[in-house]
């Protein structure tokens, strides 16, 4: 059979990172061997719907480049396969297992579930649960007639349909990730599968949509590793093929202790969702990964490597090479510590990749939304400099004097600060002979810029770093940036002429 494989996230709030990474390495697992990625939206608790979910997950994997494959399951445009579509279809598999003796129907009220914990606790029970010894005690069709089962069933009487968990039996399946697992049957209680709202539990529906999804692997966060045990229960009382397993490790916080949750983000300063969420219920905003600037392509980098390991020192990769390289054998028990750092860096690299021409166009859109009008070219032009320092496109908007005019030191505080700190006056006869030759030069390229400036310097005594800074403030308004000559270059010779008289008038205006 070829592989399939599933994503299948509640649509209960915003999809958190660990579950884009789920979604990630069903995708790469199902490109690596030439099978199918769905999506299911898993929306049996109606309880906990959230309006405007469903389409924020589907809008993340889109970023995210994770595109669902078109099947019976997945229509496509019109919306993935939903559970809350299918509903009379899991009452009919739930008294498949009535009729089979596996499941059985429970009439409890909570009242009587609530006196039964109570009974339990009383009598030293650290954990009580409705299983295979205290169903004997308790309204259920194991215990009542079968005209009484029937009486009730017709007068619409209310009950739930539980799994009927065998009382010594020795729960063992093979987990990829993390080997063999043996749970004993007395430690899994009798859980509900079908609900008296008639609508089926996760457990059911969960194990019905796969089996007739034809799922071959179900790989899912190891916050699942303690149902699936009882998943394995209910694949045999079906008697059908179970797919495997791979149970993944959890993104922790960045020090390490404990799962990366919502608050840690909030506390620390970073998002831990792949877009902007708006929540329709609180109004609270959470910003995402998309509006903060990063690529997504840096995203998805830094998300498979966080709890796989390709081998080697590689860490860039693309989709392509990511598919090339996946295998859940290198997938890690461990959780994986997220680093807020390293996920700059991703986008650094990132964005220096792209190619001049797009990082033009996208510094250029910004400049216009900060109402600065220029060319693509020299946008793009600007760009190329501008790139090396730079972790987002907008940090490159700190390179505004390069497409302004006049002397960037007018209101500039720092820039004053920095000048005043910096300034002695024998520098003004050094920097007035490199205006002298600057504006004598025919060919105004970084080079001709350098070999004048290195002249001026060694003809006056004076170091790099005495007369540079003061280059860079009067051309550049600050300390840190581009390399200054082809910043001036870029400027054009008229307009650095002007900012460098300009600065030499205002440092002489001090004396």
């Amino acid at each position: 059979m070829s592989v399939r494989v599933r994503f299948a996230p509640s649509p209960t709030g915003p999809l958190h990172m660990g579950g884009v990474r789920t979604a990630l390495y069903n995708y790469l697992f199902a490109r690596k061997h030439g099978g199918e990625f769905l999506l299911r939206i898993e929306d049996t608790d109606q309880t906990r719907y959230v309006p405007g979910a469903e389409d924020y997950i589907r809008e993340a994997l889109n970023w995210c480049g994770l595109v669902p494959d078109a099947s019976p399951w997945n229509p496509g445009p019109d919306g993935p396969y939903r559970q809350s579509e299918r509903k009379p279809m899991y009452k009919q598999y739930a008294e498949q297992l009535i009729a089979a003796d596996k499941a059985y129907y429970a009439f409890d009220t909570p009242e009587e579930l609530e006196a039964m914990r109570e009974r339990l606790k009383a009598a030293g029970v650290a954990a009580p649960a409705y299983n295979a010894v205290t169903r004997e005690h308790m309204r259920n069709s194991l215990t009542l007639s079968a005209d009484d089962v029937k009486a009730r069933l017709e007068a619409g009487e209310p009950y739930v349909v539980r799994l009927r968990v065998p009382r010594h039996h020795e729960v063992r399946f093979e987990d990829i990730i993390r080997g063999w697992v043996v749970v004993h049957s007395s430690n899994i209680d009798d859980k509900v599968l079908f609900k008296s709202d008639g609508m089926p539990t996760y457990h059911l529906a969960n194990i019905v949509d796969d089996h007739l999804m034809r799922i071959t692997h179900v790989i899912r966060g190891e916050e699942w590793l303690p149902s699936a045990p009882l998943h394995v229960l209910i694949y045999e009382a079906f008697g059908w093929e179970r797919p495997a397993f791979a149970h993944l490790p959890l993104i922790l916080k960045p020090d390490g202790n404990g799962k990366l949750s919502k608050r840690d983000g909030d506390r620390l300063g970073f998002p831990v969702f792949p877009l902007d969420w708006l929540d329709p219920t609180s109004g609270e905003k959470s910003s995402g990964y998309r509006e903060r600037g990063y690529y997504p392509e840096a995203f998805t980098n830094m998300l498979a490597l966080l709890g796989w390991n390709p081998g080697g020192d590689i860490e860039l990769m693309s989709m392509a090479d990511m598919v090339k390289y996946f295998d859940l054998a290198r997938v890690h028990k461990g959780g994986a510590k997220f680093d807020p750092d390293k996920t700059k860096w991703f986008n650094q690299q990132y964005l220096r990749m792209r190619p001049d021409a797009e990082l033009g166009a996208q510094l250029q859109a910004k400049l216009k939304g900060q109402g600065i009008e220029t060319s693509v070219e020299r946008a793009t032009a600007a760009a190329l400099l501008l790139k090396e320092r730079a972790t987002f496109v907008d940090d490159m908007l700190e390179g505004t004097y390069l497409f302004t005019s006049g002397s960037p030191l007018e209101n500039n505080a720092d820039a004053e600060a920095e000048l005043r700190k910096r300034w002695k006056p024998e520098a003004g006869p050094v920097l007035e002979a490199y205006l002298i030759k600057l504006q004598a030069l025919s060919a105004f390229t970084a080079p001709e810029l350098e070999r004048v400036f290195n002249e001026v310097l060694t003809a006056s005594g004076m170091k790099v770093g005495q007369l540079m800074p003061l280059y860079r403030l009067y051309v550049a308004g600050r300390m840190q940036g581009p390399g200054m000559f082809d910043v001036s270059v870029l400027l054009g010779k008229d307009e650095v002429v002007a900012r460098l008289k300009a600065g030499l008038q205002h440092c002489r205006s001090w004396a």
